[in-house]
């Protein structure tokens, strides 16, 4: 049969406050924060990413680049009149559906060659200013 402590409350409270850590503890010996996998969207580089309140680790947004935004329109809607403007030049002939595929990422950067722009297959502040959407 096992012995029991009977040494009463205050060794018990004792023995408990000393493992105890209360606010002040943490404070003065815990003053970094550390972000594992790069924390989430809102502590990115400064892109847009669909922020729709959770990790982007559970995303199945296509395209995680960077998304040059303009005139307060969402990055999809950039995408969308990117889509639009390269179909009337003739280098995009997909749907229109805002996303960064790989077609039309194909057809950015045929039409960033074609008019001496750098090559990035990325929707940027050159292209869109020779698309005429800025």
């Amino acid at each position: 049969m096992q012995q029991f402590n009977r040494n009463g409350f205050a060794e018990a409270a004792r023995r408990h406050n000393h493992e105890f850590h209360d606010h002040d503890w943490w404070r003065h010996h815990h003053t970094r924060i550390i972000l594992i996998g790069g924390g989430f969207y809102f502590w990115d580089a400064g892109w847009w990413y669909p922020a729709w309140g959770y990790s982007t680790a559970y995303n199945y947004y296509p395209y995680d680049g960077p998304i040059y935004a303009n005139n307060d329109l969402s990055p999809d809607r950039v995408i969308a009149d990117v889509q639009e403007a390269l179909q009337q030049d003739g280098y995009y002939d997909g749907y229109v559906d805002g996303e960064l595929g790989p077609q039309t990422r194909e057809a950015i950067a045929r039409y960033q060659r074609d008019n001496g722009l750098l090559v990035t297959s990325a929707i940027d502040e050159p292209t869109l200013a020779a698309l005429g959407l800025l």
